[in-house]
Formats: C-alpha cells, structure tokens, sequence
C-alpha cells in the first residue's frame, strides 16, 4: 500500500491540513461508533498542530466528549518537566478543550520504566476490549520522524518494537537520554490511520529515503496492516522527494 502524500507551502499550512484531518476523522469516527480513539506524539512540529486543536475552528469542530486520546511515547520525567510530551499537549491544548478528565489516557511515568510499559500495555488492553475489540486499535495514530529515522521512541539501535507483540516497551535513549516508554511498531501497524507530520529542509533527506527504501528504519516499517498510511509535508520537508503530490 503507497502512502498518501501531502505537501503544504509551509510548516504553518502542513499543521493546518493534519489538524483538519484530525477533526474530520474525530467527527467521523465519534458519530460512526460513539468514539474516537488517537494517539499523539511530542516534538515541535506535532505541537504546531495540537496549539491548533484548541482554537477555532477545529475546537468546535471536534466532538471533544467523545475524544479519548493516548501517548505514542513518553520520556520518565514529570508533568513539569519541559521534555514531558504529556504536560507539553495539556498545555497546547488539551487544558483548553472541553474533554473530560478520563478521556485523557498519560503514560504513568512515575512508575519504574518496565512497570509503566506493563501497565500502559494492559490500559490500552481493557480501554478496547470495553468496546468490543479483541486488540488495541487506534483510529489514527500520529507521528513525528527524527533525522536519524527513529519515530516514537523507537531508534535504530533499539529492539523496542522487536520484542514479539507487545504493545508497549520501556527503553533508554534519545535526547534528553533518559527512559521512555513507547508504543512498539505492531500495535502502530494495526491503526485504521497512521499520519506522519514533518517539517524542514533538515528532514527532507530522511524523509526521501524512509519513502523511497526505508532502509530498515524504524518509520520505514510503519506500515500499517489494514489502515492508511499519510504523510504530512512542508515543501521544504518534501523537497528531495522524486515524485509531489500537488501542493495544497
């Protein structure tokens, strides 16, 4: 299955189109079924994207009440901690929106790094089972793409996501190099949506090469089984790609 590729102008305009596709797909998903079940991602330019959530026009376009949200990663640090991508998205947005409490799904961080994985693993377990699924399955899922080739916090030298079928693993790395917790790549890939978002010249070399070969990366092996794959571009972000999709 090729990915849908969509490149915007700019780094501002390719955070309006993945915050559109996130409302639309919240929308969709909560009246086809009661919910809507995503999971987000920390860094910048996901960032740039959720501040959006929580202004007009996307904050009364979601259905909020019906929006439960998750972590694709998270590092082992607290709420206050400027790298925690928990207290960075409640302070984006998630603290300016009408979602309730439980909807909101952290990582619990506070435990030891193993124990947060189990925990999560078996949180994730018990939210979908409730609904009537015998396997975690997110409705969309959205990432970012280290230079490097790593998404999550699944990196090139890690066996994160090598570890049969779990759903969540503990390891230590990155920047800042402390323990995280992540979603491995088997339960990315059973995701109805997977969305990339990546911005920047300084991208645009990895993001040629995940697309193009992938090389072993580990973005390069989101793929996911039976849901779509789309990548949201900047012009520079997409600029060593052979082949454009139209700009929107």
């Amino acid at each position: 299955m090729r990915p849908k590729i969509i490149i915007s102008k700019t780094a501002a305009d390719a955070a309006h189109a993945a915050a559109r596709f996130f409302a639309e797909t919240a929308s969709e998903e909560a009246s086809r079924k009661g919910f809507f079940a995503s999971a987000i991602s920390g860094g910048e330019t996901p960032r740039r994207m959720h501040r959006l959530l929580g202004k007009q026009p996307y904050l009364d376009s979601i259905p909020w009440k019906s929006v439960h949200i998750f972590w694709a990663d998270e590092r082992c640090v607290s709420a206050d901690d400027p790298s925690s991508n928990y207290g960075a998205a409640m302070r984006d947005f998630l603290e300016k929106v009408p979602i309730p409490n439980d909807n909101i799904h952290s990582m619990p961080v506070s435990l030891s790094p193993d124990t947060a994985a189990c925990v999560y693993g078996d949180r994730l377990k018990s939210f979908f089972s409730g609904r009537g699924y015998n396997e975690p399955v997110f409705d969309l899922i959205f990432l970012g793409l280290g230079s490097d080739g790593h998404t999550a916090s699944i990196f090139p030298d890690s066996e994160a996501d090598e570890k049969g079928s779990g759903k969540v693993a503990a390891l230590f790395g990155g920047t800042p190099k402390v323990f995280r917790i992540t979603l491995t790549i088997p339960i990315i890939n059973t995701a109805q949506r997977v969305a990339f978002l990546v911005t920047g010249k300084d991208k645009s070399a990895i993001v040629n090469r995940i697309i193009s070969d992938g090389g072993g990366l580990p973005a390069a092996r989101v793929i996911p089984s039976s849901g779509n794959l789309m990548w949201f571009l900047d012009r520079e972000a997409g600029s060593a790609l052979e082949s454009k999709e139209p700009y929107l």
